[in-house]
């Protein structure tokens, strides 16, 4: 195409911009996306999960994470983390000075393991929901009035569990009447539809967590599906599927937490199909300066003798250190942490440099998500 060409297609697309967002006056529709306008696909922000190496895995550059403007779901089987990882996001929110809302539909906040994550409990909306209608409800009146008084203030719902709401039907019928599941299902299509539209454009991010259930009789394929139908997965942005890796223990064998993998199963912001591994501790939350030492040893970024470890800086300083004090020298010298953040997103962030052949890459039958 000639460079005259393409200057004529500008123009002819600059007219059917005009007149299109001239026809639809009340909003506007048409928008380039070179960077020149503001447009409803643009990212407004982004959370953090607690983990560096989720948000790595998420938005697949630095300081990432669950993105503003979008609906998350983070599903997985039952202890495996869904609700702790939900409460991580929403003490996040409140370290950027946002507003957090837990919308509960299954009566077991942990209002201590909230405490010491760094949740401002009297600054915290707490809402506790039983019907996928009230919950509906509730986050469309939350929308609305940010809209009016204070729409450049960061917003974050977290609806838990989606597995755990039931419908006004529900509430009404027999125990022995059918029909609940579908029910549900149809209300909460017709509910994602305008939900998504309505936080689009807005500095809100809605985080849902969901149960994994397994399907009767699948052979092939991904045996797992989720509550609610498949409004939800094809609305979220991105997908989070945790699984409970094992125990943490001490050594006099008592559970001290657990070792939790997070696949990220659909995503629009980044490289689906990719994972994060991070230990939870029931006294203080994801250890994610722990994490960071395990990549640094995956990736021999880190010199190991016995007990003791020797991180060399930027500058060439050799810092010497055992696993307990790791924390400790991270947080108290920025230079050793943004040093040390630099070297662990070269190493983690997936970038598309060489093209492969056919040869070069491996097939597989592996099938992930609903």
């Amino acid at each position: 195409m000639s460079k005259k060409q393409a200057s004529v297609n500008d123009v002819l697309a600059s007219t059917l911009a005009d007149s299109l967002n001239k026809k639809f006056k009340d909003t506007k529709v048409a928008y380039f996306l070179d960077g020149t306008d503001t447009s409803p696909t643009d990212i407004k922000d982004f959370i953090s999960t607690g983990s560096s190496m989720l948000d790595l895995a998420i938005s697949n550059k630095p300081n990432g994470g669950v993105a503003v403007g979008r609906i998350t779901e983070i599903n997985g089987l039952e202890s495996s983390g869904k609700s702790l990882l939900g409460a991580h996001i929403l003490a996040e929110t409140q370290k950027k000075n946002g507003v957090a809302v837990y919308i509960d539909t299954e009566t077991s906040v942990s209002q201590e393991f909230m405490d010491v994550i760094g949740i401002d409990m009297g600054k915290m909306l707490y809402l506790h929901l039983e019907t996928v209608e009230d919950i509906f409800e509730a986050i469309e009146e939350i929308v609305t009035k940010v809209r009016e008084s204070d729409k450049d203030r960061l917003v974050t719902i977290l609806v838990d569990s989606l597995a755990g709401a039931t419908t006004k039907v529900e509430l009404e019928a027999d125990f022995n009447k059918d029909g609940w599941a579908t029910a549900k299902a149809i209300i909460i299509s017709k509910a994602m539809r305008k939900i998504t539209q309505m936080i689009g454009r807005e500095k809100i991010a809605l985080i849902f967590t969901n149960q994994l259930r397994q399907k009767l009789g699948v052979m092939f394929g991904d045996p797992w599906t989720t509550s609610g139908g498949k409004a939800l997965p094809f609305h979220a942005s991105t997908r989070i599927r945790l699984k409970n890796m094992g125990q943490i223990k001490d050594t006099g064998k008592n559970v001290l937490g657990m070792k939790c993998r997070a696949q990220i199963v659909k995503n629009r912001l980044g490289p689906p199909l990719r994972h994060a591994d991070y230990d939870m501790y029931f006294d203080r939350g994801i250890d994610n300066y722990g994490a960071w030492l395990t990549v640094l040893k995956e990736h021999k970024l880190i010199k190991q003798g016995g007990s003791w470890y020797t991180l060399t800086d930027e500058k060439g300083k050799e810092h010497k250190f055992l696993s307990k004090d790791w924390e400790e020298l991270i947080t108290s010298n920025d230079e050793i942490k943004e040093y040390v953040y630099k070297i662990i997103c070269d190493k983690v962030i997936l970038k598309y440099q060489e093209k492969l052949g056919i040869d070069d890459v491996e097939f597989t039958d592996e099938v992930i998500g609903d």
